[in-house]
C-alpha cells in the first residue's frame, strides 16, 4: 500500500469519526434533560421556602425616570401570562374597595334604610361598565361602615363606583354614560337618588390618571435559552420547584407564590404549553427555552422581587446549562441588570408618592 494510500484511508476515518461524532452529538442535544426521580423528595415546599435565602437588592441612585425598562417591555405579549384581571371585591368580602384615587364614586341618597337583601336583589347582572369594574357598597347601619351589601344587614346609604382607567385605558364618555344608566336603574329599584359628578371632570380625571399608569407600568422578562441539550417540561419543573415555584392554573406555567395570602404571585415562569400537555399523555417534548417573568406594580418593594428573579434566572440557568437573554435573544450582561435594579429603585419611589405603592390593592386594580 502506497503512501497516497494511507494517507486516504486516515483521512476517511477521521471523517467517519467526525460524522460519528456529530451525530452523538446531534442524538444528545435532540434528547431532553430529564427530572430525576430518586430527587423528587428532594423539592422543597414553596409556601415553606424563606425570602431571606435569597439575596436583598441594595438601595442605587437612578437619575431620570424611564417605563421601558430593559431587558423587555412587551405589555401584550406579558399580559397573556397574568392572572385574571383584578376585580372589585365579591359579596363574601366585607371591605368596602372603592377609592376616590382612582375611582368615580356616585353617592345614592336613600329615603329610609334598605336591607342588604334588597340590595342584592338589584344589582346589574354584570359588574362591569365597558372594560371597567363596577361596584356598588353600602353604609352598615350599625357600624356606619362602607362594605360590600351582605344578606341580612341594612343600610342607611349607597355608593356606586367605577373604576377610571386600567390597563385597556381610561374611562371614556360612553363608559361613562353607561354608567349613569345603571347606577340610575339601580338606584331607581332601591328607593334612592344618585348625584352623578360631571361627566367632563371624571374623564378628565381618568385621561391623566391612565396617563400616569401608563408611563409607569412595568413588565419584565428574562428568556433563558438551552445552550447544550433541550430540557424536558418535567425537568424545567423539578428545577424550578427547587427555587419555590409551584405549578400555575395553566400548564406551562409557573409561579412563585407570595407568603401573604390572596396576594399576586412574585414572579412567573411560563414555557411551551402544548409540550406541557403533551408530556402528559405521551414521551416527553424537548423545549429549549422558558421565560422568567414580573409584573413589577403588583408586587409590593419588600418582597425584592427583581432580586429575586435575577438570582433564580441566574440558578435556573447555571443547573440547566442556559444562557439568559432579552426579547431580542441578546445575552444580559451583570450592568444591564444592575441598571434595571436602579430604574426599579425610582418607580418604587414614584408610585409611593402617588400613593399607587407596588403590590397595594391601589395598584393591583389600576394595573390591571
Amino acid at each position: 500500500m502506497n503512501s497516497l494510500l494511507i494517507a486516504l484511508s486516515i483521512a476517511g476515518g477521521v471523517v467517519l469519526a467526525g460524522v460519528v461524532a456529530h451525530g452523538a452529538w446531534t442524538a444528545r442535544k435532540a434528547t431532553p434533560k430529564m427530572a430525576d426521580p430518586e430527587d423528587l423528595n428532594a423539592i422543597p415546599d414553596a409556601m415553606t421556602s424563606s425570602r431571606d435565602n435569597l439575596p436583598v437588592l441594595k438601595d442605587i441612585a437612578i437619575d431620570g425616570d424611564e417605563r421601558h425598562i430593559e431587558p423587555s417591555f412587551d405589555p401584550d405579549a406579558f399580559h397573556n401570562d397574568l392572572p385574571v384581571p383584578f376585580e372589585f371585591a365579591q359579596s363574601n368580602d366585607k371591605k368596602a374597595s372603592l377609592d376616590p384615587l382612582i375611582d368615580v364614586i356616585t353617592p345614592i341618597a336613600l329615603d329610609e334604610t334598605v336591607s342588604g337583601d334588597a340590595v342584592l336583589a338589584a344589582l346589574p347582572a354584570t359588574r362591569r361598565v365597558g372594560s371597567k369594574p363596577f361596584a356598588i357598597e353600602g353604609l352598615r347601619e350599625v357600624t356606619e361602615q362602607w362594605e360590600v351589601p351582605q344578606i341580612g344587614e341594612r343600610y342607611s346609604a349607597l355608593q356606586a363606583g367605577v373604576q377610571l382607567a386600567n390597563r385597556t385605558g381610561a374611562l371614556n364618555e360612553i363608559e361613562y354614560s353607561e354608567f349613569v344608566i345603571k347606577v340610575q336603574a339601580f338606584a331607581d329599584q332601591v328607593g334612592g337618588t344618585p348625584t352623578f359628578p360631571e361627566m367632563r371632570d371624571e374623564v378628565a380625571r381618568a385621561r391623566e390618571l391612565d396617563i400616569f399608569a401608563s408611563n409607569h407600568d412595568a413588565h419584565l422578562r428574562f428568556t433563558i435559552y438551552a445552550v447544550g441539550a433541550a430540557w424536558s417540561t418535567g425537568y424545567v419543573s423539578q428545577q424550578a420547584a427547587r427555587l419555590g415555584f409551584v405549578a400555575g392554573a395553566l400548564p406551562g406555567r409557573m409561579v412563585l407564590p407570595d407568603q401573604e395570602p390572596n396576594q399576586a404571585p412574585i414572579l412567573s415562569l411560563s414555557f411551551d404549553s402544548q409540550a406541557a400537555m403533551s408530556d402528559e399523555e405521551g414521551p416527553p417534548t424537548a423545549i429549549g427555552e422558558v421565560s422568567l417573568s414580573l409584573d413589577v406594580t403588583h408586587v409590593a418593594q419588600e418582597e425584592h422581587a427583581f432580586a429575586r428573579m435575577r438570582e433564580c434566572a441566574r440558578t435556573l440557568a447555571d443547573r440547566m446549562e442556559g444562557v439568559i437573554c432579552d426579547d431580542q435573544g441578546n445575552q444580559v450582561s451583570e450592568a444591564a441588570l444592575d441598571r434595571i435594579a436602579a430604574d426599579l429603585n425610582q418607580l418604587y419611589a414614584t408610585l409611593d408618592q402617588r400613593d399607587l405603592s407596588a403590590g397595594s390593592v391601589l395598584a393591583r386594580r389600576l394595573f390591571s
